[in-house]
């Protein structure tokens, strides 16, 4: 059964910019693990004569961010003063761009080939953080002044489903594209989720309440369920949706009420008088575009087909571990091109990366330091050829994190391990032989012979135990079988 009323969602998500120093002043744009108040300066705390002066990276990295989204980047943006007070960011105004923003419309593709349009983005700067206790706040001034873009999405979302998906390729465009770190629990990305009801075909969309500061994906579409309930309940009652502001726990998984929601008038924006509006080349935004690398549509047309859709998934959160996969394919080749052995190679370092680096503890350690190119290829390559089992390649491919090994070639580092398996067939027959003739098999070789298939590991097994582990068991148990037949 279908539910009563259509869901409309539009995001707004703060990206916090990758810059080394912060929007308006040359302070310490990372306050990860820092005392609090620590990285600020005269201007963050706005000190009387203090001016801003514009982080040139900043734009850089904004006209980067607007490649990623497929937006259109503004020759000519301008800063505005947005009034409101904010209780962390001293000056009693917030320095963003609303009347002309330095990205305009764009998209961003879903998994499902839908698209959320994008209305523009913005810079502004944070505000600071209030840390709250029994019976008092304290104001953390770290966070003040760092470069944000507000990307503000149109209300094309209409589940919970395409929330999470949303904001999760939003976070990936973004971290692929280099323009943040994109740590979700220290606030690299921040969603504001705005949400209403009204029955399919209504002429207008219901009154929304916005949910804000989401850090994650779940919370995301979590939040998106609990609040149509909410609304819904209160629409069948006869009751109105208030337009409000709403923040999101989740230990319980319920919204509540922090304040009623402001239009954009009540901001009173005017031009900001102490930094002059910004005026790009065509040369400069040509230039900056052209640093983008691969993003997450380009990675899934360069190996669907190739992969499966769920590895591709997996590994689309790790901007390293497409990029080394990439550095497998010879440039200019397409996936048209690759020969067989090629896709098998990819196929089986992708395995490796999902299902043996990212299951170990220290994987985000780990992915600072992957293996060459070379180095994987290599192991495809002599897996494929029998020369290593997959136990064999498995613990080679960890032995590549080894800083000891880096320089080593992959047979080196599989001699050294002792795990190259013997394929040569006369070595084979002979261990074969001995094991046959030797008199604590004798049961098992009546056994088989008298039609007991079972019996056959325990054959192979004392096979790979006389070849010390180096019999390659599938030769083993053809010789095994031809042998006693």
């Amino acid at each position: 059964m279908g539910k009563k009323y259509e869901i409309t969602i539009g995001i707004e998500c703060h990206v916090q910019l990758a810059t080394k120093t912060k929007l308006f002043s040359e302070v310490d744009n990372d306050a990860r693990g820092k005392d609090p108040n620590t990285c600020v300066s005269p201007v963050d705390y706005a000190l009387p004569g203090m001016l801003p002066r514009l982080n040139q990276e900043a734009v850089k990295l904004a006209v980067r961010a607007g490649r990623a989204m497929n937006a259109e980047i503004n020759a000519y943006s301008r800063f505005d003063r947005k009034h409101y007070y904010y209780p962390d960011l001293p000056k009693g105004y917030q320095i963003s761009q609303f009347y002309h923003p330095i990205i305009g419309a764009g998209h961003i593709d879903l998994p499902d080939g839908s698209k959320v349009r994008i209305e523009h983005a913005h810079m502004e700067e944070d505000a600071g953080k209030l840390n709250h206790y029994d019976t008092y706040s304290l104001v953390d001034l770290n966070r003040a002044g760092t470069p944000l873009i507000e990307i503000v999405s149109m209300p094309d979302i209409h589940s919970a489903k395409q929330a999470h998906d949303y904001c999760k390729e939003l976070w990936r465009a973004m971290t692929f594209a280099g323009v943040t770190i994109g740590d979700l629990y220290n606030g690299n990305m921040r969603f504001d989720v705005n949400i209403s009801l009204a029955l399919p075909g209504a002429k207008e969309l219901g009154k929304r309440a916005e949910i804000k500061n989401l850090n994650s994906f779940r919370s995301v579409e979590r939040a998106v369920e609990y609040e149509y309930e909410r609304q819904s309940k209160l629409l069948d009652k006869g009751e109105p949706v208030r337009q409000e502001t709403r923040g999101w726990n989740d230990a319980t998984g319920k919204t509540t009420f922090q304040r009623s929601k402001e239009e954009a008038q009540d901001y009173r924006y005017m031009p900001e008088p102490d930094i002059p509006p910004i005026k790009l080349s065509q040369e400069f935004i040509d230039a900056e575009l052209a640093k983008v690398p691969l993003l997450p549509q380009d990675y899934r047309q360069k190996f669907s087909g190739v992969l499966p859709v769920d590895t591709l998934e997996v590994l689309l959160d790790y901007p390293q571990l497409m990029h080394k996969l990439s550095e497998i394919i010879s440039d200019g080749e397409s996936k048209e091109d690759l020969s067989d052995s090629v896709k098998k190679i990819i196929k089986r370092v992708a395995n490796l990366f999902a299902s043996v680096l990212l299951a170990e503890e220290k994987s985000a350690e780990m992915l600072d330091h992957l293996p060459s190119a070379k180095q994987l290829t290599d192991l495809s390559e002599m897996a494929e050829k029998q020369e290593l089992s997959s136990t064999g390649a498995k613990e080679v491919f960890m032995k590549f994190f080894d800083p000891q090994m880096t320089k080593k070639d992959t047979r080196t580092i599989a001699k050294e391990l002792n795990v190259i398996q013997e394929n040569d067939t006369g070595a084979l027959e002979a261990i074969v032989d001995q094991v046959i003739a030797d008199p604590a098999c004798a049961k098992a070789v009546a056994d088989y012979q008298a039609g007991s298939e079972k019996v056959l590991g325990f054959l192979v097994g004392q096979v790979m135990k006389a070849s010390k582990g180096k019999a390659n068991p599938g030769t083993a148990q053809q010789i095994l079988k031809q042998k006693l037949a």
